[in-house]
């Protein structure tokens, strides 16, 4: 098995603090999340991207659309098992055949590798199961590296149901594993069928600042119960109006947003006597893949973007105009990976209200203060060694099953914010 990536500042402060903070409130969490799941259910899944800075942990970005269920851990496929079933019978009790809407991505192969696991998933779960496709008019097959064999169904609408092509195949259930960033297909308006993540939090419509906002408000919540501050587990963010990059429209806004964000960071660091400088991370508010994302450190950093940086700060996925963004706090990252100690970060997966595992997002051309969902990243699923939920009251509040449970802990608050999200928005 492969080594976890290891801090490699010490462990001390009020990161420890913190994991000794959750492990002695361990039975209080756990149930004031399954009442908060009882108020507002969990989406079908998701992932959350985390950074650990040591004196701070947080999520920086909630996926709704997840993909990588091949780099998680095979020794939770039990666990991945159950949380499907839980969860399909939570949204659709009668649900027998199920399908999936997946990226329109037929040569990532990466991505398609995450596609045949999920649908491994789903089957084992006891469900009848095909991904769909919204791009060719006959059944196409691929071989995939890992020796499976993944076929993508054309599909077609009778009525108000969407159905596989030339198959008898009328599912009870639509599970979206595209994030709609190209709009909402006319195909899945208005089914009677369930979908699972509803079609309205694709990124055609969600906002990023709407979840970062429910966020707040769940870790005002969390903490003022543990009594700890909600500073060291929730990012500080603003946003502008509109604004466009080519014609550095709206760019007197987006400075003043980041002047007042990295004083307010700085305040905290004082507080906590971090000597490090602050950051912030200027990114579309909606859109995924790591695409319209950059670090900023002073205002001039912002201001004196040339026209390349302009042009990749103006479009995201699918080549949509980005029109919005969100200005967060930079999160460092102290967590490394092998010899070379390239920077890691954890990303946690849950499937209903479960944590299901997750993995540490490598890049070793990146620094501790930039993004690493980028070209060149690269995966560990076996990172995380032990659930997430159960942590070893037993070993020290660094050891692996500990950490490992403040992963979940934060993830799980991320995913209640996603929760809200779909209620309230």
């Amino acid at each position: 098995m492969n080594a976890v990536p290891h801090l490699i500042t010490a462990l001390s402060g009020p990161l420890l603090e913190l994991e000794t903070h959750l492990l002695k409130h361990q039975t209080i969490i756990e149930g004031w999340l399954r009442h908060q799941w009882l108020d507002t259910p969990a989406p079908f899944y998701a992932s959350v991207d985390l950074r650990n800075a040591s004196f701070k942990l947080a999520p920086v970005d909630t996926n709704l659309f997840p993909a990588g269920f091949n780099n998680l851990n095979p020794g939770f496929m039990a666990l991945c098992i159950h949380a499907v079933q839980s969860a399909i019978e939570r949204i659709c009790p009668t649900a027998y055949k199920i399908i999936i809407i997946p990226e329109n991505h037929t040569r990532n192969l990466y991505y398609l590798e995450s596609l045949a696991t999920l649908s491994n998933i789903i089957d084992l779960a006891g469900f009848e199961v095909k991904i769909g496709s919204l791009q060719h008019s006959e059944p196409l097959s691929i071989a995939l590296p890992s020796k499976q064999n993944l076929t993508l169904y054309p599909m077609t609408r009778k009525k108000q149901r969407l159905v596989i092509k030339d198959q008898d195949f009328d599912p009870c259930l639509v599970l979206l594993n595209n994030d709609l960033s190209g709009g909402r297909p006319e195909i899945l308006e208005n089914l009677e069928q369930d979908i699972a993540p509803p079609l309205h939090f694709g990124w055609i419509n969600r906002l990023k600042s709407n979840h970062f906002f429910e966020y707040k408000q769940v870790c005002q919540e969390f903490s003022q119960l543990l009594e700890i501050d909600p500073w060291l587990i929730d990012p500080l963010y603003r946003n502008c109006g509109e604004i466009n990059f080519m014609k550095r429209e709206g760019e007197d806004c987006l400075v003043r947003n980041v002047e007042t964000l990295l004083d307010a960071i700085q305040l905290k660091y004082q507080q906590y006597q971090i000597k490090r400088p602050p950051f912030v991370i200027v990114k579309a508010d909606a859109g995924t893949y790591g695409m319209g994302i950059m670090t900023a450190h002073s205002t001039d950093d912002v201001r004196q973007l040339n026209r390349r940086q302009r042009t990749k700060m103006a479009t995201n996925k699918e080549g949509n105009n980005v029109t919005q963004v969100i200005i967060q706090e930079g999160i460092y990252t102290d967590e490394t990976w092998g010899e070379q100690q390239a920077v890691a970060e954890p990303v946690v997966y849950m499937i209903d209200h479960f944590v299901v595992g997750g993995f540490y997002r490598i890049h070793s051309q990146r620094k501790s203060n930039e993004n690493l969902n980028a070209p060149g990243m690269s995966f560990q699923p076996l990172a995380f060694a032990k659930s997430c939920t159960i942590p070893d009251r037993k070993q020290q509040a660094n050891a692996q099953p500990n950490r490992f449970y403040a992963y979940g802990v934060i993830a799980r608050l991320a995913l209640l914010a996603a929760a809200r999200e779909i209620a309230y928005h």
